[in-house]
Parts: C-alpha cells; structure tokens; sequence
C-alpha cells in the first residue's frame, strides 16, 4: 500500500517547530508532487480587549501573518515546491486548523509543530497539535524541535 499526500497544510507561527513542520513538508511535497497549504491563523482571542483601545494591533498582526507565509512560500519554491497556496484566517488557531482550514483545501495531511508560541494557552487549556489530532479528519504530522540524530 503506498501513500501519498497530495494537499499539506503546514500551520506556522513563526515558532522554531513550525520552521522544522514547514521543513519537513517540503521535503513531502517534493517527493509526492504535492500543494503546500501554508495557514496561519491570526488569533483574535489573543488581542480581542486590547483592540478596543488600540485598532493597529489587527493592523500589525496581519501584517506579521502576510510577510511571514510569503517568506515561506518564497523559501517553498526555492526549494522546488511548484504549487503553495496561503491561508490567512483569523480565531482560534486550534479550532480553525483542523475543523476549517483543512477541509476547505481538502488536504490529507496537516502538518505541524509539538510546540508554537502561545505556551500559557498550551499551559491552561492544552496544545493545538493535540486539538488538531484529535479533531482533524485527516492525517497528522506532530514534528519535534529536536532532531533525534543530533543526541
């Protein structure tokens, strides 16, 4: 039996996992000829109050989300990626990645990092590659900062 994933979303945060997620799925693309689904999700809940008193947060963190996935999808193609699509979403990074985002480009596989950015949400209410395994209707690549080979 023989796999191969033809649509990847890769989440990115601009975290060192998502760096080695986003890694790992270039190498994936290449060797299925697959379309790299670049997503970040902006995470609203995150800035929600502070935005009432101060509207250029919005402003500065889509900004931040459009310059990081183009310097991926600039990195992707470089590195012989031929199809990368972004996806810029705005909520609960958890929630949009596996229930929205991947179904929307009907990708077969999500990729993404064990840790991202927001530690003190992982610390209260658990990660969001755990809510994505859980909740993905499709496979899932959790990939680890460290590299086994190194130790």
């Amino acid at each position: 039996m023989t796999f191969e994933y033809k649509d990847i979303v890769v989440a990115v945060d601009g975290s060192e996992t998502a760096e080695v997620a986003f890694n790992k799925a270039i190498d994936i693309a290449n060797r299925n000829q697959s379309k790299i689904i670049l997503a970040h999700i902006v995470d609203t809940r995150a800035f929600s109050t502070v935005e009432a008193y101060d509207r250029s947060l919005a402003i500065r963190a889509e900004k931040y989300a459009t310059e990081l996935l183009e310097d991926y999808r600039s990195k992707a193609e470089a590195a012989g990626v031929t199809n990368v699509v972004i996806d810029i979403d705005y909520g609960s990074p958890k929630v949009k990645i596996a229930k929205d985002v991947a179904p929307k480009h009907q990708a077969d596989l999500i990729i993404c990092g064990a840790t991202g950015l927001n530690v003190m949400e992982r610390f209260f209410i658990g990660s969001v590659s755990e809510h994505i395994i859980r909740y993905a209707s499709c496979d899932v690549l959790v990939v680890r900062e460290d590299d086994p080979d190194e130790n």
